[in-house]
């Protein structure tokens, strides 16, 4: 029997993303005592816990995707429904030291095919990075956006750095760590949505805080 290194890891991401997922949970229900430095400390480590869920998550997926194509499961599906669940999920786990809002425009349609779970595992990254560096504020809006559905995080965060602007606006590859992991797993997401030949696409900007934003044919 020949041994498959690349499988062995890739049973080994799930396994742990699984392990991960079970001491989320278990941290979700230590309660918070109204002392900061004790409620502080459970914050964090909740929002690391799910930070490195969400990365083992988007490494198995880039995983699978540099040996197959990634197909995405389309359906018909609210964009009004989607921002509020995001967002009731980033004052979860905000717990109060951040205002969440929302912004829907009116030209937001009711329904629009996308991968729900894909696209919402794009989103949940970018609520992570606002929720790492935001001040005060993160936004998440629904828009048309030249005949996309454009899905966008805003915060009030110095913004991204220059080199990771330039490398989405170049689309060049992103350092496999960090942002970048979750950059590149967004961008894979993005480009999986197709329709008629136009792909989905990734867009970042400062204005004047970070705005990501997922533009879905």
């Amino acid at each position: 029997m020949k041994f498959d290194g690349t499988d062995f890891y890739a049973a080994l991401i799930h396994e742990l993303k699984n392990n991960l997922g079970v001491l989320s949970m278990t941290l979700e229900r230590i309660p918070l005592l109204g002392e900061a430095e004790h409620d502080a400390s459970v914050d964090s480590a909740r929002l690391l816990c799910q930070n490195v869920v969400d990365r083992l998550h988007q490494a198995l997926l880039i995983y699978k995707a540099a040996n197959q194509t990634i197909h995405p499961v389309l359906d018909a599906y609210s964009p009004h429904d989607l921002v509020q669940e995001i967002a009731a999920g980033a004052k979860a786990l905000a717990h109060g030291r951040l205002h969440v809002e929302t912004s829907i425009a009116g030209d937001t349609p009711v329904l629009w095919f996308f991968d729900r779970d894909l696209v919402e595992m794009a989103l949940v990254n970018a609520i992570h990075n606002a929720l790492a560096h935001a001040r005060s504020t993160i936004r998440i809006e629904a828009e048309m956006d030249a005949d996309c559905l454009a899905l966008r995080v805003r915060d009030d965060s110095p913004g991204y750095p220059e080199h990771v602007l330039e490398s989405v606006a170049e689309g060049r590859s992103y350092a496999a760590t960090g942002t970048g992991l979750g950059l590149q797993f967004a961008r894979l997401i993005a480009q999986s949505h197709d329709n008629r030949g136009r792909q989905g696409e990734l867009r970042l900007g400062n204005d004047p805080g970070a705005v990501f934003s997922l533009l879905l044919p």
